[in-house]
């Protein structure tokens, strides 16, 4: 009789603090004021089925959306528009922030004096697009990878933009640029956007770290991360790309290519090595695969991320980050995704971090 009272006792006590565990684990997640976006980066808007179903329910439509390119034109000798997005369908359903990407190029051969003038065109360009297309919008993201040569015109153009604009303006920050901010200096915004990807150089060499994000390399930039003198947004990476690689020297790199596709045997081999930190394949035949010509004998290194690999790169910056209420977590982009693939739950898990 005792030792059934006792085990009665140890089954409730047992009972309790699985729920206490179970409290304490859902007010860790419900303490997270992020809110979850997605990049469309093309040129045409139109999204697929699967698209609209997951930015639906996995970031309650938030779409960052690239409006257009500022690059220089050699013909014209002046910084122009290119790539203006095409709506194909309506996006009154969605809640759109406008991104401009601007080259360096565009910034370095632009005089000092028609940063101003570049400006006034680029908002004029946006407003218009968004009148046109029934888009409100309440911030602005210019995208920018400014050098200390150019970083002068750009923080004018910045300014420029933002009086011209008057809507809250976001730019988009390299890790470099946060671990040398004395050299690049902080750009005049509202907030910045921390890309945490592309954290190498795309290299021939298979024996190399995954160039889109790897631990090691992050970790030499992410201890700045607290003292950077902007709140900061964060954008990870949900994409791939298939590295061509053909007499030791890089031809290109698709990001249309999967990796169901290269593990096709019927065409491939797989590269079985101990020192690989991606997986590697080899062509078995001359082919075209999706409009890209395969040699025998080329390598492609597919570089990726996925569910594991995205939490544990959340994991290690949201360690680094400054308290942010209400931060936004981008994912880079929502046309790639089908091809690792995430679902809503994985982007959800993910962007619980912060």
């Amino acid at each position: 009789m005792i030792n059934r009272k006792r085990q009665g006792t140890q089954l409730k006590f047992k009972t309790m603090l699985y729920c206490v565990l179970l409290i304490l684990v859902s007010s860790c997640k419900d303490r997270s004021t992020a809110h979850t976006a997605f990049y469309f980066w093309k040129t045409v808007f139109q999204l697929k089925p699967g698209e609209k179903e997951l930015l639906r329910s996995a970031a309650n439509n938030r779409l960052y959306l690239r409006f257009f390119d500022i690059v220089w034109n050699k013909q014209e000798l002046q910084a122009l528009p290119n790539g203006v997005i095409a709506f194909k369908e309506s996006v009154s359903a969605l809640s759109i922030t406008p991104v401009i990407y601007i080259t360096n190029q565009s910034l370095q051969q632009t005089a000092p004096s028609g940063i101003d003038s570049l400006a006034f065109k680029a908002n004029r360009l946006l407003v218009r697009l968004a009148a046109e297309n029934g888009i409100v919008y309440k911030d602005i993201q210019i995208d920018c990878d400014w050098s200390v040569s150019t970083k002068t015109r750009y923080f004018a153009f910045l300014r420029a933009f933002k009086r011209y604009n008057r809507k809250k303006l976001e730019a988009t920050i390299r890790l470099h640029q946060v671990k040398y901010p004395e050299r690049t200096g902080v750009p005049p915004v509202d907030k910045g956007l921390l890309m945490f990807y592309n954290m190498g150089k795309i290299s021939a060499a298979l024996n190399v770290r995954n160039s889109i994000y790897n631990p090691e390399d992050a970790a030499a930039y992410i201890a700045a991360l607290p003292h950077y003198h902007l709140p900061l947004d964060v954008a990870l990476p949900a994409f791939s790309w298939a590295i061509q690689i053909r007499a030791d020297k890089v031809v290109q790199s698709y990001a249309k290519i999967s990796l169901a596709e290269l593990s096709n045997p019927q065409n491939f081999e797989q590269i079985s090595s101990g020192s690989l930190s991606v997986p590697a394949f080899t062509a078995l035949k001359s082919f075209y695969l999706k409009g890209v010509y395969v040699k025998t004998g080329d390598v492609f290194k597919f570089e990726g991320t996925d569910h594991e690999i995205l939490a544990a790169a959340a994991k290690q910056v949201s360690a680094y980050l400054a308290p942010l209420n209400n931060r936004t977590v981008i994912y880079y982009e929502i046309s790639s995704v089908n091809l690792l693939p995430l679902y809503a739950k994985d982007i959800k898990e993910i962007s619980a971090h912060f």
